[in-house]
């Protein structure tokens, strides 16, 4: 599908939110040149790298074309100046203030261009002006508070980067929203008007936690633990398995699994609130009967009883499943400099090997087109 082909994006944006933003319109036809500074987006010497690409940039920036403008330079405004003027959607996440300075603007572009700009904690308010990263955007949403593992520790979501995920999601949402409300105005017969949209890290992981603050306002506490012992096991080969519950009959179910009938029958453990309330009586034994076997032993059994339950996988195992591969969630990228990279396939999106292009790859191309 390509439903944005002949649609020109200019993403002046680095790291991952906006960038992700951008590569997603790409996947779906437009064309994206991408702004990079002379030393390159930031996210180019991050990860496992060759030279100017790793494959955090390359997952973020596949199928834009890259130039390189010193936004610092007068030359390099008036060449972000004349490819503004031929945006149909701009996108920038430089720190409120800093893109004004530079001259990356709504009024840079045309009159119904769709302008986003990507921060931390949004273009106003008493933190727009405070550096903010995924892990910030996670303790302060109180997802950290809420992601407490077995060990009672609350933890950040690994090396997974959920917020900035969440945030190019979230923008390339509000993007396509208001380019679907130009092409209405436009049936309509009414001239689209400009959009300026304001998308935070900090919105973002509220939005995604929307369900823990709707009830946490409601209720003006922390709600007890849901779904104890719902979790991850240790088998006797050292490999995880995690286990979860949506009903009380199915911890009878795991503790017959387990061989626990003195643990279904106790009082302490009838429902999941009492569980919750008796957390730490009830985890040692569930601990102790999970290292009988292994993991994969115990995913078997619980699978076999309809349970839910699965060996808890790294992307090389997922790679290696044989779901996986019969479905072909993973697709191969030949990306120059740095070698072969398995992608998963854009949800809904199918299939779509693009490389991502070396720092200012289309310079002179891009800046001959508009006569410079």
């Amino acid at each position: 599908m390509q439903p944005y082909k002949g649609l020109f994006v200019l993403d002046a944006s680095q790291g991952i939110a906006g960038p992700y933003c951008a590569t997603l319109l790409a996947a779906c036809g437009a064309e994206v040149v991408k702004v990079e500074p002379p030393a390159g987006d930031w996210s180019r010497g991050l990860s496992t790298r060759e030279g100017t690409q790793s494959a955090m940039h390359v997952t973020f920036n596949r199928g834009k074309r890259s130039i390189v403008l010193d936004l610092q330079a007068e030359r390099g405004r008036a060449a972000f100046a004349a490819l503004a003027a031929r945006a149909d959607v701009m996108l920038e996440a430089f720190r409120p203030g800093v893109a004004r300075r530079i001259g990356v603007v709504p009024e840079a572009g045309k009159p119904d261009a769709v302008f986003l700009s990507i921060s931390g904690f949004g273009q106003e308010g008493p933190n727009s002006e405070r550096p903010c990263t995924d892990s910030v955007a996670q303790a302060y949403s109180g997802m950290v508070a809420l992601n407490q593992g077995m060990d009672g520790v609350p933890h950040r979501t690994g090396n997974l980067m959920t917020i900035d995920m969440v945030t190019g999601l979230s923008a390339f949402a509000a993007v396509q929203a208001a380019l679907a409300e130009q092409a209405r105005d436009r049936v309509a017969g009414a001239a689209p008007q400009r959009r300026v949209l304001d998308v935070s890290l900090m919105q973002s992981a509220a939005a995604l936690m929307g369900f823990n603050i709707a009830e946490q306002g409601l209720l003006g506490r922390v709600p007890p633990l849901a779904n104890v012992p719902s979790g991850t096991y240790q088998g006797s080969d050292g490999r995880w398995v995690m286990v979860a519950m949506l009903r009380d009959p199915e911890f009878v179910t795991m503790c017959e699994i387990l061989e626990l009938p003195e643990i279904a029958r106790d009082p302490r453990f009838a429902s999941f609130a009492a569980r919750a309330e008796h957390r730490d009586a009830l985890l040692p034994p569930l601990r102790q009967a999970f290292t009988r076997r292994t993991a994969a032993d115990w995913a078997t059994r619980f699978k076999a009883a309809r349970m839910l339950c699965d060996l808890v996988n790294t992307p090389l195992d997922w790679l290696e499943d044989a779901h996986v591969k019969a479905v072909g969630a993973a697709v191969p990228l030949e990306q120059p400099g740095l070698g072969t990279l398995p992608f998963p396939k854009l949800p809904g999106l199918g299939a779509w090997s693009v490389p991502a292009p070396a720092l200012g790859e289309h310079t002179e191309a891009v800046l001959a087109e508009i006569g410079l």
